[in-house]
C-alpha cells in the first residue's frame, strides 16, 4: 500500500461545494491527514462537501468513522457529505457496514453536484428527474439506420448481461465502456451501477459469469 494523496478543490455554481480528493488507502496510520482536510474545510464554514474516492483501494473503521462523526453536525448547518466513485470493493464493505443508510454515494463527482443543486434549487429537481429517466439520446439517423445490424437488449440489465456473457473476462470498468458503443446506443453508466446488477444477477464474479457462459454455450 501506498499511504494516502489528498487534495481538495471547488465546485458548484458559486464555489460553494468543495471537493475532497484521496487517493491511496485510508486506516488509523492515514486517516488523520483526511480528517484534518474535512476539518479545515468545516472551520472554514464550508460545509457541502464531497470525497472523491477514486482512487482509493480500502477504507478501515477508521476511515469510514470520520465520515460518521461529522455528518450529524454537517447536516445541522444545512450541508452534507456525499461520498463519489467508490470502487465496487470499497462500496462493498460500505453497504456491509449499512452507512448507506446514513452516506449517500454516487457514481460521479458531477452526480453528487447535481444532487446538491437540486437541493438548493428545486426547480431544478423536476426536470433533471425527467432527463435522468429519459434513455439516452441517440441522433436521428442513428434510431433510422443502426450502425451494428445485431439486437439490441431493451434493458440496462440485458445489455450487462450480455456483455458480460460474451466476454466473462472483463471487469466492471471495461463493462461500463463496452456499454457507451452504438451497439447499445451509446449508454453511460458508471462502473458501480454495473457492478450492482451484476451481483443483483449473480454474475458478480468473473467465475460465475465463466460458468454461466460455459453452460449457456
Amino acid at each position: 500500500m501506498e499511504g494516502i494523496q489528498v487534495s481538495v478543490e471547488r465546485a458548484g455554481y458559486q464555489g460553494d461545494i468543495s471537493i475532497i480528493k484521496v487517493g491511496g488507502y485510508i486506516d488509523t496510520t492515514t486517516s488523520s491527514e483526511l480528517e484534518r482536510a474535512l476539518e479545515g474545510l468545516l472551520k472554514s464554514g464550508i460545509y457541502r462537501v464531497i470525497i472523491d474516492l477514486q482512487n482509493v483501494d480500502y477504507i478501515s473503521s477508521a476511515g469510514w468513522g470520520i465520515f460518521i462523526s461529522e455528518i450529524k453536525g454537517i447536516r445541522e448547518r444545512d450541508g452534507d457529505l456525499k461520498l463519489a466513485n467508490m470502487i465496487p470493493d470499497v462500496y462493498e464493505v460500505f453497504e456491509l457496514l449499512e452507512f448507506h443508510y446514513i452516506l449517500k454515494a454516487y457514481d460521479s463527482i458531477e452526480a453528487a453536484i447535481q444532487d446538491f443543486n437540486q437541493e438548493e434549487n428545486p426547480m431544478i429537481e423536476e426536470e433533471t428527474v425527467v432527463q435522468e429517466d429519459a434513455e439516452p439520446e441517440v441522433p436521428s439517423t442513428q434510431k433510422e439506420e443502426p450502425l451494428s445490424s445485431e439486437p439490441i437488449p431493451d434493458s440496462l440489465e440485458d445489455m450487462i448481461r450480455e456483455i458480460a456473457l460474451e466476454n466473462p473476462e472483463l471487469g466492471h470498468g471495461q463493462i461500463a465502456k463496452a456499454l457507451n458503443t452504438d451497439k447499445y446506443g451509446f449508454t453511460r453508466v458508471g462502473q458501480l451501477t454495473v457492478w450492482k446488477i451484476l451481483r443483483k444477477m449473480h454474475l458478480g464474479s468473473k467465475k460465475a459469469r465463466e460458468e454461466i457462459a460455459r453452460n449457456r454455450n
